[in-house]
């Protein structure tokens, strides 16, 4: 069955529907950002909680909107917790790498080329050692993200399997550099249906069904993107006097093989969701479309642009008055030795960070909550009548309330 075939029952679906505002959530997320900004980071973890309410309590597929029951309190807590772990863990690593006769930290001569690559081999070993936890962390994420999630009064749940989660990422991942990307849709596949495969609504299962090969579909582009850039390599080493359409051929590849990943996430989603089932039979159509998420990101971003430069003109105005009344600017020993410079170095400083700020609330407004927004109202639930048998299960108990992946910035987007 393709993937755009799904049956649909019209008397028997529940179409997905999303009933967010754009004013709120921006003011929602510029407060929280601002607020994060004066506690020096420390308030995110509840403006992420306040922010995921919203987004949860907007998203209401049938006119039942998802409820988030996360607090801030727990995620920070959490962190700690992460924090603590990390530093343990890369703390012995680096003990055993010192053992073996490496460290970061060298008596040597920084020019040498034996020292500098000792300090390239180990920040490398640091960093690969970090993946397994990334993955680590992106289940325990997700699971967090499942307990404290409820549709209908019914909580979502997974089981435990961060670890099997991490292993197989991790050789799944290898399997793929190996095969020069060729074997990416099993890796996809593979992931996704060993954490869909533990996934609960209510006591209800999740079961993702169907083959990774039929993943090989939504790689067009990108396949299209990679010829590209052979082609050009070709025409660059085989026919100089090509050269410049060898450039060009380079450039529209590289355009191309974006558009190709873009394309393939957004496809292989469509694909796993037609093959996905909750319970014996109801089953999920989900159709995005990747021209409008592209568009999205297109026009979100140059509308957070404009409006972040235009925020930028009353500080351009405030230091240019600052500049004809002092000279701050032409003499430096002033600009760090008189009231007025530093009060010019507030001023930037404060509009460097609220600018930040400023664009990450509009890039909610005009890009996150537009894609979102595509994805719920493009989403219908089959056979949904199937709901009404589903009961409540035993709530998740996740300690670390996705500390690892705060830790590692990784996990949910928002």
């Amino acid at each position: 069955m393709a993937y755009t075939d799904a049956p649909l029952v019209e008397d028997d679906v529940l179409h997905g529907a999303y009933r967010g505002e754009g004013g709120r959530l921006f003011w929602l997320a510029l407060g929280t950002g601002v607020l994060t900004l004066l506690t020096l980071g420390i308030y995110r973890f509840w403006a992420k909680a306040r922010i995921r309410r919203y987004l949860w309590s907007a998203t209401a597929p049938g006119g039942n909107p998802f409820e988030y029951t996360g607090t801030g309190l727990e995620k920070f807590l959490g962190f700690l917790v992460a924090v603590v772990i990390l530093a343990a863990y890369l703390g012995v690593l680096n003990v055993l790498l010192l053992f073996a006769g490496f460290s970061i930290i060298t008596g040597g001569d920084p020019s040498d080329p034996m020292v500098m690559f000792q300090q390239i081999l180990v920040l490398y070993i640091n960093l690969f050692a970090l993946i397994p936890l990334i993955y680590f962390a992106q289940y325990r994420a997700r699971r967090y993200l499942l307990s404290r999630t409820r549709w209908r009064g019914v909580r979502f749940g997974a089981e435990p399997g961060a670890w099997g989660y991490t292993w197989r990422g991790c050789l799944l991942a290898i399997v793929s550099g190996l095969s020069l990307g060729l074997l990416t849709p099993l890796a996809t596949f593979k992931l996704e249906k060993y954490t869909w495969n533990r996934t609960w609504y209510g006591d209800a299962k999740f079961t993702q069904g169907g083959k990774w090969t039929s993943l090989y579909r939504a790689m067009i582009h990108v396949v299209i993107g990679v010829l590209l850039f052979v082609a050009a390599g070709v025409l660059i080493a085989v026919y100089p006097d090509l050269g410049l359409l060898g450039t060009v051929l380079f450039f529209v590849g590289y355009i191309w093989l974006i558009i190709g990943f873009i394309y393939y996430q957004v496809h292989a989603w469509r694909i796993l969701a037609a093959h996905k089932v909750l319970g014996e039979d109801i089953r999920f159509r989900s159709l995005p479309r990747t021209g409008t998420i592209i568009g999205t990101y297109i026009v979100g971003t140059i509308a957070v642009s404009l409006l972040s430069a235009l925020a930028l003109i009353p500080l351009g105005l405030l230091l240019g008055g600052l500049a004809q009344a002092t000279t701050i600017f032409v003499d430096p020993d002033a600009l760090m030795t008189t009231p007025q410079g530093w009060l010019a170095i507030a001023i930037i400083g404060f509009a460097y960070f609220f600018v930040i700020v400023f664009a990450g609330a509009l890039s909610m407004v005009f890009i996150t909550q537009p894609i979102l927004r595509h994805y719920v109202e493009e989403t219908t639930v089959i056979n949904a009548s199937g709901l009404d048998a589903i009961r409540q299960r035993v709530g998740d108990e996740v300690v670390d309330a996705e500390g690892f992946a705060d830790a590692l910035d990784v996990g949910a987007a928002f």
